[in-house]
């Protein structure tokens, strides 16, 4: 990655830092990028607050918090905050679980009283997360199973797929997701015909513009949601959206008018009438259940999404730099508490908007900060303007979006490292789809410890490493790991090996020959930990596999320990 090009200039040898000297010094390079991710990020915004079941506005105001606070809190360098596709599930299941329903049919009080319940649930949950930070238990997000989470990621993308497809196709539907698949012909057969148009040219545009993206070279510099706005908003504009009619199509009368566009103010600096408080009524004694339920899953899911997207990219940072997973999750924590004090949805570091942010050429943090400086001045300057931007366009975004969480070849790549991988990654796809996120991923976590068992793991090594440490000299030891390697002992086991590497600067052999057997997640994490080793000048090395058989042949396959037979 120290080789890339931006289209601006090289890459500079020395690692840029967020300071005082680090504003100044790539100010052009951090202002570019940010103005570039804010064209990404402002119709992403509105559409995931609106799938959210929160004002559109809501989600502008989570960006520009999370950007503009959290640049001076946390240490990450390239990671923008903000909200993301991955959290709609929860916020939507939230507000309907308070009697909202969103935008659907309009936003009525009900809704509006549901809204700022969440809002409630935010302000606690970020909360939790602040004690988090402040305690050190950035580590916990390394206790669930990979394939377990990415099965969570694939039916949050199903679940955007089939709560914005009506929206795409000007529909009003709710209902639980498997209720929903099932009613998708019944969409196609009562859609509104010009609403319906402009959302499949939003998801083609979506869809077909990466492919000219890879032919053309320029392309790239222009993100396909801002050309669906280019083509959506004239295409509303020709259907009159702005003002309420009928017409006929094949028979059939259809409605048209405002409340298929984005609600936003109408005038200069009216954002500020869009602000909204927390409803702590959430907590009373007929809510307390429901209240807490959600609290729970904002705060386990989006510090989990958050830290995930945070060491993602961390190794795409051209400069791996590496970032304190404690400081940032007290960094969102923060935003979330100050985003939901003010109306705001919770927000995450957002792996999307980050990718984009690196390939910009954003230099410090301070890119992050400037993409929130552009989504103030857009909705507090030009609200008017937004407001044209059709519902169907955002939906469009949101449904590309979901394809990509749930894309075929998560499935291949999941079957790849092994089928029980793919079996724990269906269970929690199928789990979440049935019930919901956090009963979802317990399930998929369920059934990964069953194949442990099945693999003989003893029960008493589950959530217990079992370590020998040996002191070859001062800068080397051997830890030599008996019973098991596996997800639910990984955090007791890594902090054994970075107390070791990184922090007394020992080179570590890890020798795994006692052990029955190495999971999958535990592979990976140990591959991540080598380069992490590695940044620190000491080496982990791994040894002791060749009595175990991988389960496929991916190179980070779980291994089970032969067993040879007794002469």
């Amino acid at each position: 990655m120290a080789t890339n090009e931006t289209a601006s200039s090289p890459i500079p040898l020395e690692k840029p830092v967020g300071n005082a000297d680090g504003f100044a010094k790539y100010i052009k390079y951090d202002m570019l990028s940010g103005f570039l991710v804010f064209l990404i990020a402002l119709p992403l915004c509105l559409g995931i607050s609106l799938a959210c079941g929160y004002p559109a506005i809501a989600g502008i105001f989570t960006a520009i918090v999370g950007s503009i606070l959290t640049t001076f809190i946390s240490n990450s360098e390239l990671t923008i905050k903000g909200p993301a596709a991955g959290l709609i599930v929860i916020a939507i299941g939230c507000v309907e679980g308070f009697g909202g329903d969103g935008a659907i049919g309009g936003f009525s009080q009900t809704d509006m009283t549901a809204y700022k319940m969440a809002l409630a649930v935010g302000v606690v949950a970020a909360i939790l997360q602040i004690i988090f930070g402040l305690l050190k238990a950035g580590v916990l997000g390394e206790f669930f199973p990979l394939s377990a989470v990415h099965g969570m990621l694939a039916a949050i993308g199903v679940i955007i797929i089939v709560k914005q497809l009506p929206v795409a196709l000007g529909v009003q539907a709710r209902g639980e997701p498997l209720e929903m698949i099932e009613n998708i012909p019944q969409y196609f057969q009562d859609m509104n015909p010009e609403i319906a148009l402009v959302g499949v040219c939003g998801v083609l545009i979506m869809f077909l513009w990466p492919l000219g993206q890879k032919a053309i070279a320029w392309l790239k510099s222009v993100p396909a949601a801002l050309v669906v706005i280019l083509a959506t908003v004239p295409l509303g504009m020709y259907f009159d959206l702005m003002h309420a009619h009928t017409y006929s199509f094949h028979g059939h009368t259809y409605e048209l008018g405002e409340s298929f566009l984005v609600n936003m103010p109408d005038r200069v600096f009216g954002m500020f009438d869009y602000i909204a408080t927390p409803d702590f009524s959430a907590f009373d004694s007929e809510h307390r259940g429901e209240a807490i339920k959600w609290v729970l899953m904002f705060f386990v899911i989006g510090s989990l999404e958050s830290i995930l997207s945070a060491k993602a990219v961390d190794i795409i940072d051209p400069w791996k730099r590496k970032t304190n997973m404690n400081c940032d999750i007290l960094a969102v924590g923060v935003g979330n508490l100050c985003s939901s004090l003010v109306g705001g949805l919770p927000m995450i570091s957002e792996i999307v908007r980050s990718k984009a942010n690196i390939d910009n050429g954003a230099r410090t943090r301070f890119a992050d900060m400037w993409h929130g400086v552009f989504l103030l001045l857009c909705v507090a300057l030009i609200p008017m303007w937004l407001h044209r931007i059709p519902l169907a366009a955002l939906a469009a975004m949101l449904i590309y979006t979901g394809f990509r969480l749930t894309h075929p070849r998560e499935f291949f790549h999941i079957y790849s490292i092994g089928k029980e991988q793919l079996l724990i990654f269906v269970s929690t796809l199928v789990g979440v789809l049935a019930t919901d996120l956090l009963i979802g991923i317990l399930i998929g976590i369920g059934v990964k410890l069953v194949i442990h068992l099945f693999n003989g793991v003893p029960i008493h090594s589950l959530m217990k490493p079992y370590l020998d440490i040996e002191l070859e000299s001062d800068n080397q030891a051997v830890v030599r790991a008996r019973y098991s390697a596996v997800f639910s002992n990984w955090i007791i086991f890594r902090r054994q090996l970075v107390r070791l590497g990184i922090t007394e600067k020992k080179n570590v052999t890890l020798d795994l020959s006692e052990t029955k057997f190495v999971d999958h997640t535990v592979m990976e994490k140990l591959h991540d930990l080598q380069h992490d080793f590695e940044n620190a000048g000491v080496r982990l090395e791994l040894q002791g596999l060749d009595n175990h058989k991988p389960l496929s042949t991916h190179e980070l396959a779980a291994r089970k320990r032969i067993v040879k037979p007794v002469l």
